[in-house]
C-alpha cells in the first residue's frame, strides 16, 4: 500500500470549481480531482494558522487552547514517525519555507527523507546588501519589511516558469513516485507553500487573467481590513486566481501520473490545505486577525481510499485535519497514539459514517469557535485585555524567533496534562497581535447564511453551542483560565 498527500497552502474552497467556485476561475483539474475522490463539504481548520495545524497533522490533536506557533514538542506523538517506525518509509518534499525557521524546526527531521525547496514568500535564500530598486519599505513593520524585502530579491532569481518553487516541488514529488511506484510501503507529502501570499505566478497563468489596473497594490494584501478601492480588491482576487490556476496545473500533473502508472490501485490519495484566507471578504484581507468566517475556516478535502473504491460522491459528516493523520495510520495498519483526538476517516469515505458531533477550532488567544455543521459559534474573550492566557510549551520559539528573556522573566512549571505523558511544562504569560476580540462573540446559521452576514441572535441555540464548546474543550484538556478568559464557566 502506498500514499500521497498533496498539500496547498491558503486553498480557498469557494474559488474551486468542485465547491461551485465562479466560472472565471480556471481549476479543471480539481473537477477532475473531485471525479476521482470523495469531496468533503464540511471539512474544517482545527488550529490556526500553517505550524499549528501541522502540528495536528502530525499529532492529530488540537494546538491552540495550550501554545502559539511552535515546534513539536517532547512529548507529541508523531503520526509520521510511527510510520517510519512501522516499515513505512516516509518522504517530504516542500517549499513551505517555515519549516526552516525557529518555530517549525521539529517537524521535517520526522520523515525518513525530506527535501526542502528555497524561495517562497520571505525566505532569506539569495543575499544583497543593496535594498531592491523600486520597493517601497517605509511605513511597513520592521517583520513586513524584511520579508518584503527579501520576496524581491528572491525574484530576481525566480524568472522561467521551471523555476518557481512550486514547479520544482511538484518536480521532485513525481521524481518520487517514478523512483519508487514499484516499491510498496511508502508515504509522500508533497506540500506546496502556493497559493499562500505573495501571488507570484508565471505570466502563462497571469495572462489567463489580464486586466487593466493602475492601483498601487501588487500581489500581497496587508493584513487586516480592507482600505483599498473596489478595482484594487479585484485586481487581487485576479493575482489569487493566477497562482490558483498553477497549483491546478501541476495538480493535474500528479493525476496524470497516477494514471499513467496505475496507482489508484493501492494508493490513498489525500488533496488537502491547511486554511482558507479573506479577500476582501467581510471587507477583511487574510487570516489571524479576525474571526474565522467560512472563507478562512471551511476548507476543501478530498480523498480517495483504494480499499473502499468509493468516487465521485460527496459527504456530509464534519472532518478536520487532525483526522488526515489518523486515516493515514490507520490505512496502513499502525496503532493510533492514545492521546490522538482525530478519528480514521475509512468509514466515512465508504458511508458517510459520522465521527463527530462539533469541531472546535481557533487560533491561541483568539476566538475560540464551534461547529456542528449547520451552526458557528465564535466565543469571543470577556475582557478587552484578553487575559489570562499561558502558553504551555517546552519548545519556547516563536515563528522566526527564540522567545525574548523578557518573556521568560515570569515562567513558571505547570502541572502535567492528560497529553504531556507526565511531563511538566513551561507556563509563560502569552501576549496576542493586534485587536482579535473587537468583533464580540458571533453565532451564525452557515446553511441558510453561508457568507455569514447576518449573525444569529437566538438564546437556545448558542446556549447548545456553548456545551459543545465547553465540552470539548474538556475533552482537549484545555487550561483552566481559558475558560476564564472566554467567561466560561468551567464545570
Amino acid at each position: 500500500m502506498k500514499a500521497i498527500m498533496v498539500m496547498f497552502d491558503t486553498l480557498n474552497r469557494h474559488m474551486l470549481s468542485a465547491y461551485g467556485g465562479p466560472d472565471w476561475i480556471r481549476t479543471p483539474n480539481f473537477k477532475r480531482l473531485a471525479e476521482r475522490t470523495v469531496v468533503f463539504d464540511k471539512s474544517y481548520v482545527g488550529s490556526m494558522p500553517c505550524m499549528p495545524a501541522r502540528r495536528e497533522l502530525h499529532t492529530g490533536r488540537y494546538n491552540f487552547l495550550h501554545r502559539s506557533w511552535g515546534p513539536l514538542e517532547p512529548f507529541d506523538d508523531s503520526a509520521i514517525e510511527r510510520l517510519g517506525e512501522a516499515g513505512v518509509y516516509t518522504h517530504l518534499i516542500t517549499d513551505h519555507q517555515h519549516y526552516w525557521e525557529d518555530g517549525g524546526g521539529t517537524y521535517h527531521p520526522r520523515y525518513q527523507s525530506f527535501e526542502l525547496i528555497r524561495g517562497q514568500e520571505g525566505d532569506p535564500w539569495k543575499g544583497e546588501v543593496r535594498n531592491p530598486e523600486s520597493v517601497n519599505l517605509n511605513n511597513l513593520h520592521p517583520i513586513a519589511r524584511k520579508m518584503y524585502r527579501q520576496d524581491r530579491i528572491n525574484r530576481k532569481y525566480i524568472v522561467d516558469a521551471g523555476q518557481f518553487p512550486q514547479a520544482l516541488t511538484f518536480a521532485g514529488g513525481l521524481e518520487f513516485i517514478e523512483t519508487n511506484h514499484e516499491e510498496d510501503n511508502w508515504f509522500l507529502q508533497l506540500e506546496t507553500f502556493d497559493p499562500h501570499e505573495p501571488f507570484y505566478s508565471p505570466e502563462e497563468f497571469k495572462k489567463l487573467y489580464e486586466h487593466e489596473y493602475e492601483g498601487r497594490l501588487a500581489d500581497w494584501p496587508v493584513y487586516g481590513p480592507v482600505t483599498e478601492s473596489p478595482e484594487e480588491v479585484e485586481h487581487m482576487r485576479y493575482e489569487y486566481a493566477a497562482l490558483l490556476t498553477m497549483c491546478d496545473h501541476y495538480l493535474g500533473k500528479v493525476l496524470d501520473t497516477m494514471d499513467r502508472l496505475d496507482l489508484w490501485k493501492d494508493t490513498l490519495l489525500i488533496v488537502n490545505t491547511d486554511h482558507g484566507f479573506l479577500l476582501g471578504e467581510h471587507e477583511q484581507w487574510a487570516k489571524c486577525v479576525q474571526p474565522f468566517y467560512n472563507e478562512v475556516a471551511h476548507t476543501p478535502l478530498f480523498i480517495w481510499d483504494p480499499r473502499t473504491g468509493v468516487k465521485g460522491e460527496r459527504r456530509n459528516s464534519l472532518v478536520q485535519t487532525i483526522d488526515l493523520p489518523a486515516t493515514l495510520l490507520d490505512f496502513f495498519q499502525v496503532e493510533l497514539p492514545k492521546d490522538m483526538q482525530g478519528k480514521p476517516l475509512r468509514y466515512t469515505i465508504e458511508k458517510d459514517e459520522p465521527v463527530r458531533e462539533a469541531a472546535l477550532f481557533g487560533i491561541h488567544g483568539g476566538h475560540v469557535n464551534v461547529t456542528d455543521g449547520r451552526y458557528v459559534y465564535m466565543k469571543a474573550a470577556a475582557s478587552k485585555d484578553n487575559t489570562p492566557l499561558y502558553d504551555y510549551t517546552l519548545m519556547p520559539t516563536h515563528m522566526r524567533s527564540r522567545f525574548h528573556p523578557n518573556e521568560l522573566q515570569q515562567l513558571e512549571l505547570a502541572k502535567p496534562f492528560t497529553f504531556t505523558k507526565g511531563i511538566k511544562t513551561l507556563r509563560i504569560p502569552a501576549k496576542t497581535f493586534g485587536n482579535l476580540h473587537e468583533y464580540g462573540t458571533l453565532l451564525f446559521d452557515v446553511e441558510l447564511d453561508p457568507r455569514q452576514t447576518q449573525p444569529l441572535d437566538n438564546a437556545e441555540v448558542e446556549a447548545r453551542m456553548v456545551k459543545l464548546l465547553t465540552q470539548l474543550m474538556k475533552e482537549n484538556d484545555s487550561p483552566v483560565e481559558q475558560y476564564e478568559r472566554l467567561g466560561l464557566e468551567n464545570t
